[in-house]
């Protein structure tokens, strides 16, 4: 007793008051990276985004303006109709690695970069800057008031919105007063443009794809003080997504996830700017659904790019197409503008779990990104090459990895957070403030802060006290432990008069535990504090490891191993468990939990260390029935057909369709039971690739809404089948195969066409599939 009483009276007062005040990020430089994880994955990124031509990022700018180019455009995504917008996202990269490092060879292709946009800006003479194929076209019809003319490209306002947001980066980041020139001049067109479409034709243009535009405009009214933009930033919110999250009403499944984070991050920012509550609490209502309801371990949601139902996430178990990176960095803007307006550790604790299990975990230690990462089991993941791959993941890949500064330490007027446990140098000029944080986190469980002051400073140091800690965090000052009882932000507050010199130490308890998906069936994943562990488990048949130019190259196509195969745990469910050590930092045997001998050699290890390999990230546990909810025959059945499938469109679901050229002569799109379909009274139609010579079959799953449903499916001018219901059909999924060897000739497309008959309706078409026949 009398040892803890001199230990309690050791204690430095700490004020644990809550702290309401809105945080600030510090200005570019401020925060270096010293070595460790995040330093080296900084390093493989600044090798790539080195590797890159500027010239060829330049082509579709340069042709739309009229302007002879110095080299073609790269190939994949840059030439096939979202030209430009990796140029867009080039420009932010370049401004993020010099904010993050200071290097002046960043700084000197920003120039170059700005220098010949804005030469394309001012050969154009309207303030427009884009590289949309046929741009002047498409912005002459939205001119004129045919808002539905966006609707029949690839996204353009999305690739737009890269421009501008490269724009507003090289302005805020660098203090460029020509991107900043360059960007109003866009903002201005971009008002222009818009001018004559009602609300109504703008609410039908926003169902196509548009990026963040709205955050750009509220940014804008932000950095400038014209709120006048602000109605800009309102013009471009699309009140079908709004509205019933302003309710607290979750609408979300069936719709591409993507596209709606960046407007919600939009939602955010016009919500602060214009001191708009709705907006503000839609948006923390969006985070609270995706993070909670919706999200991996990893931090990751989605499949396919598409948000499932919240209470089954069998489809993201089955398909190769696993959470996209692109939606995880969205998710870490929106995490970051709603932390710094309302401080609570429960945005920095979604925020560190991304950062380490899903951005880090996304860039090959060689350089490439990834675009989806699988939780199938046994599956793989595949990595963008420099000069080859051009997708949307490569340009936030780009981005990612300059990012990580960004968030490390906030601050009020003379508050200093601590939000993340990475080795990083603060300068605080206002303060005359150095901190040095040193750590070996996760390898080790502690942290320390070195301060260096010029004359001792009255301040707040709040540091956060992970979820994952349960509220045991010692921390020290010189020494002397301080009461570590969190306030309700999950933060403790030290406040006192601090000298040079003075040491903060944080000792960081990590637990091992199980974690199961938010739908509760039988899968779950291992994490050792923060970190997520896997295991890697054979690297056989991983074809398109490495992606060529291909337009589907970002998916992992090699066989799906059956879910029945996959190692089973010997848990009763998600929960702490004990892991034996496999003699390494964060490396542990996983043996004790299984049965049988097939995989006793298995290690987890972080997600992040990974590569080249099959892994398993989901585990099925406690009987073999729960897995998959798939009976073995039916999964047998689905791995055959998944087998002979040479191109494939899930109907309704938005990137599939623009994939595969989809036109329409009127149709309309739904989801029934977490099934995305495309009906018609008239008729719509996909574009699939035959590889090669040969016979081909054509798949085609759909349901009857009626017996009255009746349609045509065509191929050239030939109808291959009527899908006509029939008073005794029942309303469950239905399959027709046709042999089309005799329409496909060669290696080329396939148009299929989807007719109604006079005066009916086809049945909900699923999805489409080219299968090599046998």
């Amino acid at each position: 007793m009398k040892k803890l009483f001199i230990w309690l009276l050791a204690y430095i007062p700490v004020n644990v008051a809550a702290q309401s005040t809105q945080l600030q990020t510090f200005a570019p430089g401020e925060v270096r990276l010293l070595p460790g994880l995040f330093l080296d994955a900084q390093h493989t990124d600044e090798k790539y985004m080195l590797s890159l031509d500027p010239d060829r990022l330049l082509a579709p700018f340069l042709k739309d303006a009229g302007i002879a180019v110095k080299k073609e455009n790269y190939r994949n995504w840059e030439s096939s109709g979202l030209d430009g917008h990796i140029g867009g996202h080039y420009l932010s990269a370049l401004s993020l690695m010099y904010a993050a490092t200071g290097k002046q060879v960043y700084l000197q292709r920003l120039h170059y970069m700005l220098d010949q946009l804005e030469h394309c800006q001012l050969k154009n003479g309207n303030g427009y800057l884009g590289g949309v194929p046929d741009g002047k076209k498409l912005w002459k019809q939205v001119e004129e008031g045919k808002g539905d003319a966006v609707t029949k490209r690839w996204v353009p306002w999305y690739n737009v919105h890269k421009t501008m947001n490269g724009l507003l980066d090289a302005w805020t980041l660098t203090a460029s007063t020509q991107a900043r020139d360059m960007l109003l001049r866009l903002c201005r067109w971009s008002r222009e443009v818009t001018r004559n479409l009602s609300d109504e034709q703008m609410q039908l243009m926003l169902q196509t794809e548009f990026g963040g535009m709205n955050e750009i405009f509220a940014a804008v009214a932000a950095q400038t003080g014209d709120t006048t933009w602000l109605q800009m930033a309102r013009r471009f919110t699309h009140q079908k997504l709004l509205e019933p999250l302003s309710r607290h009403t979750d609408a979300l499944t069936g719709l591409h996830a993507n596209t709606q984070i960046p407007k919600v991050v939009g939602f955010m920012r016009t919500g602060i700017v214009g001191q708009d509550t709705v907006l503000e609490d839609a948006s923390a209502f969006f985070w609270n659904t995706v993070v909670t309801h919706r999200s991996i371990s990893i931090g990751g949601n989605s499949v396919r790019e598409h948000f499932h139902a919240a209470d089954n996430f069998r489809a993201m178990l089955e398909s190769p197409e696993g959470p996209e990176t692109c939606n995880s960095y969205n998710m870490l803007k929106l995490t970051r503008l709603l932390f710094l307006h309302h401080p609570d550790r429960k945005f920095i604790d979604y925020y560190e779990r991304t950062l380490y299990n899903h951005i880090l975990s996304s860039q090959h230690p060689n350089g490439g990104f990834v675009y989806f990462t699988p939780i199938h089991p046994m599956h793989y993941r595949v990595y963008s090459t420099p000069q080859n791959a051009m997708w949307c993941c490569v340009g936030t890949g780009l981005e990612n990895h300059g990012k990580y500064t960004e968030l490390i330490y906030a601050h009020s007027k003379d508050s200093l957070y601590v939000n993340l446990f990475i080795p990083s140098v603060l300068q605080w000029k206002s303060k005359s403030l150095k901190v040095v944080q040193e750590t070996r986190f996760p390898l080790e469980e502690s942290s320390s802060l070195k301060l260096t002051l010029k004359k001792p400073e009255l301040l707040t140091i709040a540091v956060r006290v992970p979820e994952w800690v349960n509220n045991k965090m010692p921390v020290t000052v010189n020494g002397q432990p301080v009461i570590t009882t969190a306030a309700a932000s999950g933060y403790v507050f030290i406040r006192r008069t601090w000298k040079n010199g003075d040491l903060v130490k944080i000792h960081l308890p990590m637990e091992a535990r199980t974690e199961g998906l938010p739908d509760s069936t039988h899968w779950v994943s291992f994490l050792y504090g923060p970190i997520v562990l896997a295991a890697a488990t054979d690297t056989l048949n991983m074809p398109g490891l490495y992606a060529d130019t291909s337009r589907w190259g970002q998916i992992a196509h090699g066989s799906l191993r059956p879910m029945s195969a996959a190692p089973v745990l010997k848990l009763e469910g998600p929960g702490p468990v004990r892991l034996q050590s496999a003699g390494k930092p964060l490396e542990f045997t996983v043996n004790n939990f299984l049965s049988g001998t097939t995989f006793s050699q298995l290690k987890l290890i972080p997600f992040y260390k990974i590569h080249d390999s099959r892994y398993m990230l989901y585990w099925p546990y406690a009987g073999r029935a729960e897995r998959g909810k798939l009976p073995g025959q039916q999964e047998e059945e689905w791995l055959h057909l998944d087998s002979l499938t040479v191109d494939r469109v899930y109907a309704g679901e938005q990137q599939p369709e623009a994939d595969h050229q989809w036109e329409d002569g009127g149709s309309t799109t739904g989801v029934l039971e977490d099934q995305h379909f495309r009906v018609t009274s008239y008729w719509f139609a996909y574009t699939l690739q035959a590889p090669a010579a040969g016979r081909y079959q054509l798949y085609v799953r759909y349901r009857y809404t009626n017996a009255a449903d009746c349609g045509s499916v065509i191929i050239g001018n030939k109808s291959l089948a009527e899908l006509c219901g029939q008073a005794n059909h029942d309303m469950n999924d239905q399959v027709k195969v046709m042999d089309i060897s005799s329409q496909v000739g060669a290696a080329a497309p396939v148009k299929v066409i989807f007719k109604a008959a006079s005066g009916r309706a086809t049945p909900r078409i699923m999805e489409v599939r080219l299968l090599k026949a046998l």
